[in-house]
């Protein structure tokens, strides 16, 4: 097939299917002998392994994603290069899709399916970044609450058991995503062993050794890790919209806080 066969109609319509240059679209249909499937497939062949060599290029913007469809919520971070890209519809429409995808999954940390990653790889070639699922959490059961800030780089997704007012849990979210030091755990239980241990062992060594009578020193060591438990956990928290009150006075009776997942783009 000659240059002159291939139309600058084929040549726009292939360069608004993989946002790649015009040249790179007609010399593929010239290649593809007019086949603009075949054109479009073997562009994005050949651009997923120059893509695939920049996977270890960094990627320290993007955004996060909240999805949640009645008992099933998933909250994700996606990750790219700029933040012209983490603003780009198409890629906040992928993290969409991606948290949405993960519904259907188990419980746990999210995973990309062929879809899914065939869906990435098209992000990846149009935009010429590193995009990638950095992390990502589905949880299913009881009810959710979530706030993602107005920049989409910080998220929160929390889950609960009962009733809790809409605001209230938006509330929540909000603490958990603005307080200092961010909750460790829900509860004391939720907390790691080895760190509880850890803890109640120096507030018995120095409530030991303020010379006290041991009758007192076992209840100032006892004050020491309740005072650690209302410092990190969420429950034992003074809530950041007001602060005279612990988070889990305001819970209505027979409701219970089960789990919450912080994400913010580039955290750990």
């Amino acid at each position: 097939m000659s240059t002159t066969d291939v139309s600058a109609k084929d040549v726009m319509a292939l360069r608004q299917k993989t946002g790649l240059g015009m040249m790179d679209c007609k010399k593929a249909l010239i290649a593809a002998g007019g086949d603009a499937d075949a054109a479009e497939a073997a562009l994005r062949e050949k651009l997923k392994g120059k893509m695939d060599t920049r996977a270890d290029r960094a990627a320290g913007e993007g955004c996060i994603s909240i999805v949640i469809d009645g008992s099933n919520a998933a909250i994700i971070e996606l990750r790219a290069e700029t933040d012209f890209t983490a603003r780009n519809d198409s890629f906040r429409e992928l993290a969409t899709q991606i948290a949405t995808n993960a519904l259907s999954g188990p419980d746990g940390d999210v995973a990309l399916d062929d879809a899914m990653t065939k869906a990435l790889d098209e992000v990846r070639i149009t935009t010429g970044e590193n995009i990638s699922l950095a992390r990502g959490t589905k949880m299913s059961g009881g009810s959710f609450g979530s706030y993602l800030h107005h920049d989409s780089k910080l998220g929160v997704l929390l889950q609960f058991e009962g009733e809790l007012p809409e605001d209230l849990a938006t509330g929540i979210c909000q603490h958990v995503a603005a307080n200092v030091p961010t909750p460790m755990a829900v509860d004391e239980h939720g907390l790691p062993g080895d760190l509880v241990a850890l803890k109640a062992g120096e507030a018995k060594a120095e409530a030991e050794n303020s010379g006290k009578p041991p009758e007192i020193a076992a209840k100032i060591a006892e004050g020491k890790i309740r005072k650690f438990f209302e410092e990190v956990t969420l429950v034992g928290q003074k809530y950041v919209r007001d602060d005279s009150k612990q988070i889990g006075s305001l819970l209505p009776k027979g409701t219970s806080l089960k789990n919450f997942v912080r994400l913010q783009v580039g955290g750990e």
